[in-house]
């Protein structure tokens, strides 16, 4: 009789366990892995998962900013400039794979320990993303790789997607790690939106709209800020980096050539103008705050266009 309630017991706890990995990490995503949410409120709201509070005793987790005041006045806009630190990068091969890999890597070890800090002043769980640094082609829950883009971020998995040889194939060789650098720095810079809570609510508005021009006005505030805090990231590492003027001179080029193409149809207008994508990658480098990043709020609309 006890043998069979103790069974009984521990395949009920099995059970328990197996539904809780089953249904986790299950939101909806868009094509560019933006999970699918219902709270169109404004102000500090809940992200997800139970809403019933913690358990008595438990350690109280903090609350992303939610809704049209987490895209405008987050408060990650509120926590100053990005601490200096040393981050020297490795000497770079570009036709290597492993030392790409490697270079990845060591920047990215600096995003975490840039953004963690900045996230704590403002309050805010952050959690680092995923790095998959691909050498073969596969599928995230997003899309397929390798594919147009040079490297893409996945909210969907909050994972960050660079081909280490790919990437340099797409950059026509270039040899001077810090447009390398620079492109992670962007992606990161879209974790950043989400882990922030402002990346959902501005994928739900923005697939609110009807039309091209309508839709791509918000990719390119998006895409305008992800440069700025790859700007103020870079800005703040430039020390312990090290960068030189010839190293902004070659990033404020890069900026420009992946900008949007002149004369160029509405439905491909998704990054702005090359004008406007220098102009917010040199103001997150002087700068170096998420708060001059706030692309949401310009009142000089040609800024964002």
């Amino acid at each position: 009789m006890v043998t069979g309630l103790l069974v009984a017991l521990l395949a009920l706890t099995l059970l328990s366990w197996t539904t809780v990995e089953e249904t986790g990490g299950g939101d909806a995503a868009d094509a560019s892995g933006a999970p699918s949410v219902s709270d169109g409120g404004s102000g500090w709201q809940p992200s997800g998962g139970d809403r019933s509070g913690p358990l008595p005793g438990a350690a109280e987790v903090p609350d992303r900013p939610a809704g049209h005041a987490a895209l405008v006045a987050n408060p990650l806009y509120g926590t100053g400039r990005l601490s200096p630190r040393p981050c020297p990068a490795p000497a770079l091969d570009v036709d290597d794979p492993e030392s790409m890999e490697a270079f990845l890597h060591s920047v990215a070890d600096c995003l975490d320990d840039a953004w963690e800090t900045q996230f704590a002043r403002a309050g805010i769980p952050f959690t680092p993303p995923r790095r998959v640094f691909w050498d073969e082609p596969g599928v995230s829950p997003c899309r397929s790789y390798p594919s147009q883009a040079g490297a893409f971020y996945c909210r969907a998995s909050a994972s960050i997607y660079i081909g280490v040889a790919d990437v340099v194939d797409k950059w026509n060789g270039a040899r001077n790690g810090v447009v390398y650098a620079s492109l992670l720095a962007h992606e990161y810079g879209h974790h950043v939106q989400g882990e922030s809570g402002l990346l959902e609510y501005y994928h739900e508005q923005r697939d609110l709209e009807q039309g091209h021009a309508a839709r791509n006005g918000w990719t390119r505030r998006g895409e305008l800020q992800a440069n700025c805090l790859a700007g103020a990231f870079l800005g703040s590492v430039r020390v312990g980096y090290p960068l030189t003027d010839d190293d902004l001179d070659t990033l404020l080029t890069d900026a420009e050539a992946t900008a949007d193409r002149e004369g160029g149809p509405e439905s491909e207008r998704t990054h702005g103008s090359a004008e406007n994508s220098v102009h917010w990658m040199l103001t997150g480098w002087e700068e170096q705050t998420p708060g001059a990043c706030n692309t949401w709020a310009v009142d000089d609309l040609s800024l964002v266009d």
